[in-house]
């Protein structure tokens, strides 16, 4: 229970963030204590032996509304030249195709939590932390390159995951661990 209130805090920070002037202090303490928040509530989850299916539900949400209120805010401010927006939806639309993909494939939303995606997640949250002294076009390839490859890696699972039944992906540990595939969660069941 405690995981899903900070969960739930991130969610808030997020919809906060909508107020703040981009770059601001107060946007940096916003969303710095949203990502932080996003590290600590598996963290708790997993040490109170807390992980639900509502829990990886609303983390997969409240990730959503993070970096949907980040693109509103930084998107009409920053300065982006054309092949980088081509990038970004190039790997929007595979994103797009996995989701269709998943739901075609195994009858049900999924979503895949694997390393590649968290560690893809952990370089957008650093992105906006770097614009001041890293020049975007840098930052942004390598931040893109990892995208695309956990773009390609989470239809590679969603795909070869079609034959197994699907419980919940909350055990990323395995995959640290014994090197299986993370596990797919299926968002439409016990919805």
């Amino acid at each position: 229970m405690t995981a899903n209130v900070i969960t739930f805090f991130r969610i808030a920070a997020s919809i906060v963030l909508l107020f703040c002037s981009a770059f601001s202090p107060a946007f940096y303490v916003f969303y710095i204590a949203a990502g932080l928040s996003d590290m600590l509530d598996g963290f708790v989850a997993r040490k109170t032996d807390t992980v639900s299916k509502l829990g990886a539900r609303l983390d997969t949400i409240a990730d959503f509304v993070l970096v949907l209120v980040c693109l509103i805010k930084l998107l009409p401010i920053l300065s982006l030249p054309a092949w980088l927006y081509a990038w970004i939806g190039i790997i929007a639309l595979i994103k797009v195709v996995n989701i269709i993909s998943g739901f075609v494939v195994q009858r049900k939303l999924v979503a895949v939590h694997s390393v590649m995606n968290k560690a893809t997640g952990a370089l957008l949250f650093l992105l906006p932390l770097t614009i001041p002294a890293v020049p975007l076009k840098y930052s942004a390839v390598v931040v893109c390159a990892a995208a695309t490859f956990a773009a390609i890696q989470e239809g590679h699972f969603i795909r070869a995951e079609r034959e197994k039944a699907i419980v919940g992906y909350s055990d990323i540990w395995d995959f640290i661990h014994k090197g299986s595939y993370p596990e797919l969660y299926d968002i439409d069941r016990d919805w």
